[in-house]
């Protein structure tokens, strides 16, 4: 016990020892993440507060996963063009600006198109950070830095869906202004700091050495392909926690909107307190074995959601998925940028990011059709048979390149 205690103290401090740009990195994502609330009750505010079906409502949210697929190919060509930092400045500012309007925004064609724009503002973000921290840190710390930087989501997150579930019994427009709002402060936070990457001398140091053969497209890369389609999969599973997992508490358990946003601290408080630890452990594993039991985790703790009966049945659910999510998605930001040649990272981690956005386009658009159509019980043992397929796919060939 005493052992595990110290290496776990040991893994956090190497956390203080990365370099000022990524705590630059850490404070902006952690301002934008802890007024999260827009996304993760999206679903219960077009069903319940504009009358829409949980299909419609599905559909709906789709809009977002379209505009979020939409944009990632071409922010990463933006961002080989023009620079990560200034993708990141301008994806906060605009996306705040949208979710500030949202709430005013009336009409189901209109939220829908809102909804389009919304995701392509804010998802242009997410492969310019990792494109920034890619570009900040030699290849042997990135795992780390990932870590980091999910340390910064899930403290966001911990706050976020909390308050908002609190918010919405008071008013659903809130969560929309204090969202937008954050996102707006992290964008100016951005813009007033200085913070540099590394030159491509020192980023080539401790690269893994790569392939030989050239990788002219992203289309011609079978290691890489195998990787994204293992991994899309697994996140249509994980993404069913803000699409039908409400549903399910407050259609079928009767919960309130109150308790899905407390529960989110289930989830947090494990991440903040074993993410790092975990996976130093696991470090010295292949990246195939872990994105493994990552995809196996998360494949179990949805297939178990359907036998929850009570806050305590679920909040068991979430520890099972959440040590999934762990494991599965630092591991998979890290190699998909050892999968990346530095020519072209800018794209690769645009179409890395465009795997999550397919899984918020078909996650909620079949999940909210199957829950509607066929119950719970049949959407989650889906889930679980198309996470155990994931694992498997990754544990075969989910990517070769490099060798570990």
């Amino acid at each position: 016990m005493k052992q595990h205690f110290q290496n776990a103290v040991l893994s956090w401090k190497q956390l203080g020892k990365l370099p000022r740009n990524l705590w630059v990195m850490f404070t902006a994502t952690l301002i934008n993440r802890a007024g999260t609330m827009a996304l993760p009750f999206l679903i219960l505010y077009l069903t319940q507060s504009m009358k829409f079906s949980p299909a419609d409502a599905g559909k709906a949210m789709s809009a977002y996963g379209i505009g979020a697929l939409a944009v990632s190919p071409l922010a990463g060509r933006l961002i080989d063009k023009i620079g990560s930092s200034a993708i990141m400045k301008f994806a906060l500012l605009a996306s705040g600006c949208v979710m500030l309007s949202y709430p005013f925004v009336s009409g189901y064609t209109t939220i829908v198109g809102t909804t389009f724009l919304w995701a392509i503002l804010s998802e242009a973000f997410r492969p310019a950070s990792l494109t920034a921290i890619t570009e900040m840190i030699p290849a042997h710390q990135r795992k780390t830095a990932f870590v980091l930087n999910r340390l910064a989501i899930n403290i966001g997150v911990s706050i976020g869906p909390v308050v908002g579930g609190f918010l919405v019994l008071v008013s659903y427009k809130l969560i929309f202004l204090i969202d937008g709002f954050t996102s707006i402060l992290a964008g100016v936070f951005l813009v007033l700091t200085k913070w540099t990457v590394l030159s491509p001398s020192k980023r080539s140091e401790n690269e893994p050495i790569q392939s030989e053969q050239p990788v002219g497209s992203v289309f011609r890369d079978w290691a890489y392909l195998s990787f994204l389609g293992s991994l899309i999969l697994a996140l249509v599973v994980f993404f069913q926690h803000n699409s039908t997992m409400p549903l399910f508490m407050v259609q079928i358990l009767h919960m309130k909107p109150s308790v899905y946003g407390s529960l989110f601290l289930v989830n947090t408080i494990i991440i903040i307190a074993l993410e790092v630890p975990l996976n130093d452990a696991m470090s010295h594993l292949p990246h195939r074995t872990t994105l493994m039991y990552g995809a196996l985790l998360v494949a179990a703790g949805f297939g178990a959601l359907q036998f929850a009966k009570d806050i305590l049945g679920v909040a068991l659910t979430i520890i099972i998925w959440t040590f999934g999510e762990m494991i599965l998605l630092p591991t998979s930001s890290a190699y998909a940028a050892e999968l990346s040649p530095e020519r072209k990272r800018g794209v690769y981690m645009g179409f890395y990011q465009m795997t999550f956005s397919l899984a918020l386009i078909s996650s909620p658009l079949f999940g909210t059709w199957i829950f509607e159509h066929y119950g719970a019980s049949v959407l989650y043992t889906g889930a679980l048979g198309i996470g155990i397929i994931s694992a498997i796919m990754f544990r075969g060939f989910g990517g070769t390149r490099p060798p570990q």
